[in-house]
């Protein structure tokens, strides 16, 4: 086989034998570098590992606890903010539940931005109460520009400062009846951000829509009530939160394609908790079209790393100096907390909050799959060019799936002498074991879904055992998008697109006394 590859080089190729020498030395030199790279490589994982190992806690908590609310003293007086572009289907179902809700109607406005619509979203928004701006701007699309426009005409009209808080939410989202009450209780405990419970009101449409449900449930579980009990700061998700009237004191600036994380990176930086309130439940429509959801989960992984790079910094000083650099601009002061204990103790958790809100940024799959590409494919088949293969085995790695074809198949291994075989050979048995991992990790993943199905029944609509079965199969596909679209990300110039609503269902459907239906 190797006299073959050195004949098809030189011959197809028309490589010369000094330059095929050279070309050979070069390899070779990489290959002398792989058992230090390969210490490197293990190095890295090793503390990539140690700095997430406090999820462990987390998920621990999540499925023990969540921070509870006392009963508000006051009511306050909040804006809701929509922003909706061709959403006539689903914004009168909206605010019908916004209608519905068990809170005095005399201290919530509406408000509407009908961003660059070709519908009648607007004349139903009317029609339906609310105070609705409409606003054409093809130039500036995201949702994040929507509200922009909308704080401002707010400042314009009736000041920002009128309102104590101001909810924002998505067109297709409906409200339990006591929503806002309940977020209420939060508000008035002195809660500055405040997100919610997010289910689903098209669970069980399709095995699409049922990831995206399975994967709001899994941060509320994982994330939210273990931070919130220990008075950290969770990450906003898109849609159902409420901030203090402060947050926005100098207008709305979270334009780019994922506004809810760049809110979430700067909130952190200066110094804010974000709680969560698990008594306050909404419901929203998941996409179930495998088109549409890669296109919003591009969007996501690019909003990601522009997040990373934009607050990284800001962060990863928090963790060391605390709040030395932070400044006074949504009001919030350097010295808000008095006496050396109450001081330190706080310090310690805004330095935690910046470091676990680094990690969240952080794309790690990025770090993993350029380490492994680098040192366990490239580098390894530089060595292998050099010294042969030398009983490789076929099925490698310590998955599941590897494991299980072992067992069957018995310890298959390859062995080759030096050259170009050994290189492209030893490659591929790289990327074969790779796979081999990532199957069995998808299978162990599903365990998720099975979790989440079994301690979240009693929020999760009745569905039938056969299609909880499917979907606790098809769960881990919403991983992998998302591990392949941050990938993408990296080099994929990326424009915010719309999301298409049609689902019917009123908040009718889904709020009865049990909370499901």
């Amino acid at each position: 086989m190797q006299d073959f590859i050195d004949l098809f080089l030189l011959k197809y190729y028309n490589l010369s034998t000094e330059l095929k020498e050279m070309i050979g030395s070069i390899i070779s030199a990489i290959g002398e570098s792989y058992e230090a790279s390969r210490n490197i490589y293990n190095i890295i994982g090793t503390v990539l590992a140690a700095m997430l190992a406090y999820k462990a806690v987390y998920y621990a908590i999540g499925f023990l606890f969540t921070r509870k609310f006392k009963p508000a003293k006051k009511k306050h007086k909040y804006a809701i903010l929509i922003a909706a572009r061709n959403e006539k289907n689903v914004i009168g179902n909206l605010l019908d539940s916004i209608k519905k809700q068990d809170y005095p109607k005399k201290l919530l406005t509406v408000f509407v931005v009908a961003d660059n619509c070709t519908d009648n979203t607007a004349e139903i928004a009317r029609s339906k109460g609310a105070i609705c701006y409409e606003r054409f701007d093809e130039e500036h699309k995201t949702k994040g520009f929507a509200l922009q426009y909308l704080f401002d005409r707010i400042e314009e009209d009736y000041g920002r400062d009128s309102f104590e808080g101001y909810f924002i939410f998505d067109a297709d989202n409906l409200l339990k009846s006591d929503y806002i009450s309940k977020m209420n209780d939060a508000f008035d405990s002195g809660e500055k951000i405040i997100t919610s419970y997010r289910n689903t009101k098209n669970f069980d449409e399709n095995w699409m829509a049922s990831t995206y449900a399975l994967h709001w449930i899994r941060s509320i579980r994982t994330n939210h009530r273990a931070r919130s009990v220990l008075r950290l700061a969770t990450n906003i998700q898109g849609t159902g939160f409420l901030f203090a009237n402060e947050i926005v004191r100098n207008g709305w600036n979270y334009t780019g394609l994922t506004e809810d994380r760049a809110l979430t990176a700067d909130a952190v930086a200066r110094g804010y908790q974000i709680t969560y309130q698990d008594e306050a439940e909404f419901f929203d429509e998941q996409p179930t079209s495998l088109k549409v959801a890669l296109r919003q989960r591009l969007r996501w992984s690019k909003g990601h790393l522009l997040a990373f790079v934009e607050t990284g910094p800001k962060l990863f000083a928090n963790i060391f100096f605390g709040k030395l650099f932070i400044k006074d601009m949504w009001g919030k002061s350097k010295d808000d907390v008095k006496g050396f204990f109450p001081k330190l103790v706080e310090s310690i958790r805004h330095r935690f909050a910046s470091f676990d809100t680094l990690m969240q940024l952080t794309p790690v799959v990025v770090i993993n799959i350029v380490r492994w590409l680098i040192v366990s494919v490239f580098i390894f088949g530089c060595f292998s060019y050099t010294n042969g293969i030398d009983s490789l085995k076929v099925f490698a790695g310590s998955g599941l799936v590897a494991k299980g074809l072992r067992m069957i198949f018995g310890n298959l291994t390859v062995s080759m002498n030096p050259g170009v075989g050994a290189f492209f050979v030893s490659m591929l048995l790289a990327v074969f074991a790779r796979i081999l991992y990532r199957l069995g990790a998808y299978l162990v993943n599903t365990l998720t879904a099975v979790y989440i199905f079994i301690v979240e029944h009693h929020r999760i609509k009745k569905i039938a055992l056969h299609k909880k079965l499917l979907y606790c199969l098809t769960w881990p596909i919403f991983d992998i998008i998302g591990r392949w679209t941050i990938y993408a990300a990296l080099f994929v110039k990326v424009e915010w697109k719309p999301i298409p609503h049609t689902s019917k269902v009123t908040i009718d459907d889904v709020d009865t006394s049990d909370g499901v239906k």
